[in-house]
C-alpha cells in the first residue's frame, strides 16, 4: 500500500471523531454545555456550539486535506486544552459510591490520554503534510507549506 493511501486512511480515521462530535454538539449541546459550566467557563451553550462548529469544520478539512497544517495545529491545541481542562482531574459525583467515582476517574484519565495522543498525531500530520491524495496537493499547498 502506498504511503499516500496510508496518510489518507490516517486522515479519515483522525477526522471521524471530530466530524461526529461536532455534529453531535451542534444538534444537542446540552452535555458539552454542562461540562463547560462544570469547568467554570462562562457562556457554556454558546461555547458548546462554537466547539461543535470548530470540530465539524476542522474535521472536514482534515478529511479532505484542505489547509491541513493549519487545521492540524488548531486541532492539536484543541485536544490539549480539552485534555487538561475537562479531563485532567478526578470525578466526584455527589451521592455516587466511591467505586463508581473511581471508575469514572479512570475513564476520565483515559479520555485525557486519548486527547494527548490525538494531539501528537495532528502534530505529525502538520509536520509531514496530508499526502498526495488531498485538496492541498491538488492546489499546490503541500509544496508551499513544506
Amino acid at each position: 500500500m502506498s504511503q499516500n493511501v496510508i496518510v489518507l486512511i490516517g486522515r479519515i480515521l483522525l477526522s471521524i471523531i471530530f466530524i461526529m462530535s461536532g455534529f453531535g454538539k451542534l444538534t444537542d449541546p446540552t452535555a458539552t454545555a454542562g461540562m463547560i459550566t462544570g469547568a467554570g467557563w462562562p457562556a457554556a451553550t454558546a461555547l458548546a456550539y462554537l466547539a461543535g462548529l470548530f470540530e465539524l469544520v476542522a474535521g472536514l478539512a482534515i478529511l479532505v486535506g484542505f489547509q491541513t497544517r493549519i487545521a492540524s495545529y488548531l486541532l492539536a491545541a484543541f485536544c490539549l486544552v480539552t485534555a487538561f481542562v475537562f479531563h485532567g482531574g478526578p470525578i466526584n459525583v455527589p451521592d455516587f459510591p466511591p467505586a463508581a467515582n473511581g471508575l469514572l476517574t479512570v475513564f476520565n484519565q483515559i479520555m485525557m490520554m486519548k486527547n494527548v495522543t490525538i494531539a501528537g498525531a495532528f502534530l505529525v500530520l502538520a509536520a509531514f503534510g496530508p499526502g498526495a491524495l488531498s485538496v492541498d496537493a491538488r492546489t499546490g499547498k503541500v509544496l508551499a507549506n513544506a
